[in-house]
């Protein structure tokens, strides 16, 4: 029986079933075959054992007894309300210990910027989870919870996390062994709240830039995506993960991770229709998929895209013909009909049937239940679909020994953002960083730059000094938020005056300079540093049609690149239209989007490491190339995929 659960994707509205998620538990049949069913399961709250003095023996609460006999025997137990309860998942801002215990809820989230409070301690968090978790665990058979979050780039909700660049950075630096050691620290961080599974790693390979999730994906090559994911996965659950089946070993350090999002939505047109072959989608799409499950991913999320019209979350080829039935795989449930909300109970219907085990409803959790509920009592779901579900989100729950460990723990708070965390976050960023231009032609290159200037260092840009805009999106909020008022870290700005400071030399910060400034002030600049970049994003509020620099990134850069040498640090979460400003910078620099350690980009500018980074997407030179691919026929990038100009460290 396969161990996996897969959780549909999310999308914020009131009038679907939202932010329904689909997840896979996979296993090993006999120790070898790969089992990969469908689950639509938004877990996301700790589950919990539950033991109660003078109780009769069972089964099911005996961590002595076959995983198999223990679900039989707890599923035998279970009414119709309890099961549903369980393929239900909540927000927290709605689970309360009372509603858990009322509808016997299976998991809980934390949205994107779902918090307890503002600003708000991991200790807090441990304990808002485990007040949830004493609500399950009243209940007359004392199923614990398993509680959920966003952990893309860190865990990105909690304030003072550590933040790591987000995919698209560490795709260049093609190094599944530091990936591994990122996904480490992040199941830590993620444990220092008391949480015991992580939306992450995505395995979505972006085919188009305009799509507002591509700074999600590792790579445009489902190569790299593949290895980066497994690394990631290994990172996040343990080496104890046996082929095929999911296993979360290590206690409290460790957590349950999910593959996000099945499958395809990194080629979608518009970020939503996929109708390419599906010899493409096998081809290309797929495989990051094939070595999440091999790896022993516990979960993995289902897209919100559609397939040739019909929406993953509904697609019972997709999910049980060919997940569940040929591969053994899992899966979630998002808008399907048109317009949304149509018809409530023929969407719950097509996608339970499909083989979705739980469903993400936010907010209209008591909708859902009921609606269920209803097509169940009428015959339209048979129970066996229901104990299917609840089979496998049983599975999960006991696999990552959540009945035997139910609590988080006050003891892990210090790993969140603790230093050695912060270090690795620094190397992420130095080797993700790609350069691509280093001087003009005929002239010397201009990088590494020099700490002892003779005159003064200009820096500018909106970029320079925002650590918000840095870290991007699934930072402290949904959206994330520009400014230096999210959470704490080091831009840009401050790396650059640690890196010259005791060099004697003037660091000189003026956002937006003009051309007369410069005329009046070039003098006295050996160089300018010009950091400019996209706000923060995240989903379909990313989507762009012209991927230009945002104004007034390129006046700045003409302004200060036409009056002194300078280098141009860029700040985003995928290629922007750069060729017409590129021979008026000395240098560029891709920083994508680094998170909360700007001191990795000073590291490498000034030398102290060298550039090693390599494009993992082709940087394309007008919007009307795209999609534009490495392979592809057509193919006429600015910088090709691979490219990445190196340098090396200056001796101390």
């Amino acid at each position: 029986m396969a161990n996996m659960f897969i959780q549909s994707s999310r999308r914020y509205s009131q009038h679907t079933i939202s932010w329904a998620m689909s997840y896979i538990v996979m296993g090993v049949p006999g120790g070898s075959r790969v089992n990969l069913l469908i689950t639509l399961l938004l877990m996301c709250a700790c589950i919990a054992t539950a033991t109660v003095a003078g109780a009769e023996y069972a089964k099911y609460r005996d961590p002595k007894q076959p995983l198999s006999r223990r679900i039989g025997d707890l599923l035998g137990r279970m009414t119709l309300a309890e099961k549903i309860g369980q393929m239900s998942q909540i927000e927290q801002a709605n689970a309360t210990a009372d509603i858990i215990k009322k509808y016997f809820i299976g998991s809980v989230v934390s949205g994107a910027g779902s918090v307890p409070a503002a600003n708000a301690p991991p200790e807090t968090w441990v304990d808002m989870v485990n007040g949830m978790q004493r609500g399950a665990l009243s209940t007359r058979l004392g199923i614990p919870i398993l509680y959920g979050i966003d952990a893309v780039h860190g865990v990105g909700n909690v304030y003072k996390a550590t933040i790591f660049p987000h995919n698209v950075g560490l795709g260049c630096t093609r190094d599944p062994k530091l990936a591994k050691e990122i996904g480490a620290a992040i199941a830590l961080e993620v444990r220092a709240t008391g949480i015991p599974y992580a939306f992450a790693p995505c395995a979505a390979v972006c085919r188009d830039p305009r799509w507002g999730r591509c700074y999600e994906s590792f790579s445009e090559d489902p190569d790299v995506v593949q290895r980066m994911v497994t690394a990631v996965i290994s990172g996040l659950q343990g080496e104890g993960s046996r082929p095929g089946e999911s296993f979360v070993p290590g206690g409290q350090r460790k957590v349950a991770a999910c593959a996000l999002h099945f499958v395809g939505d990194g080629g979608t047109t518009d970020g939503d229709k996929q109708n390419g072959t599906f010899h493409e989608l096998l081809r290309v799409h797929m495989p990051p998929y094939y070595s999440a499950v091999s790896q022993g991913v516990s979960t993995v999320m289902v897209s919100f895209t559609s397939w040739h019209g019909v929406k993953m979350h509904a697609n019972h080829f997709l999910l049980t013909e060919f997940l569940k039935t040929r591969l053994q795989f899992k899966v979630r449930i998002d808008r399907i009909t048109t317009p949304a909300h149509a018809d409530y109970l023929l969407s719950i219907k097509l996608a339970i049937m499909a083989g979705i085990d739980m469903v993400m409803i936010p907010y209209t959790y008591t909708e859902f239940i009921n609606g269920l509920t209803k097509l169940v009592q009428n015959g339209h779901i048979p129970m066996s679909r229901i104990d299917d579900a609840v089979r496998r989100i049983l599975r999960v729950k006991l696999t990552i020994g959540l009945f035997e460990s139910p609590y988080g723990s006050r003891s892990l708070a210090g790993e969140l953002g603790k230093k050695e965390h912060r270090e690795l976050a620094r190397e992420s960023v130095r080797r993700s960083l790609v350069l691509l231009k280093n001087g003009k032609a005929g002239d010397k290159p201009l990088l590494p730059l020099p700490k002892n200037a003779k005159g003064s260092i200009l820096v500018a840009g909106s970029h320079a000094d925002d650590l918000g805009s840095q870290c991007g999106g699934w930072t402290v909020t949904w959206q994330g938020v520009a400014g230096n008022n999210l959470t704490t870290g080091t831009t840009i700005l401050g790396g650059i005056r640690q890196a010259v400071q005791g060099h004697g030399t003037d660091v000189v910060y003026y956002e937006k300079p003009d051309a007369g400034f410069m005329r009046r002030n070039k003098a006295h600049f050996d160089y300018a540093v010009v950091v400019v970049g996209e706000l923060p994003y995240a989903e379909a509020f990313g989507d762009s049609l012209n991927l230009a620099i945002p104004p007034p990134g390129p006046s700045l850069i003409w302004d200060v690149c036409g009056s002194v040498r300078c280098v141009v640090v860029l700040v985003a979460g995928r290629p922007l239209v750069v060729e017409p400003c590129l021979d008026a910078v000395d240098a560029l620099v891709a920083a994508w989007l680094p998170g909360t350690e700007g001191q990795g980009v000073s590291d490498v500018l000034f030398g102290d490491y060298g550039f090693t980074g390599k494009l993992a997407r082709t940087w394309f030179r007008r919007v009307e190339q795209l999609p534009m691919n490495m392979g592809d026929a057509h193919y006429d990038p600015l910088f090709p995929f691979g490219f990445g100009l190196e340098t090396q460290p200056l001796k101390a």
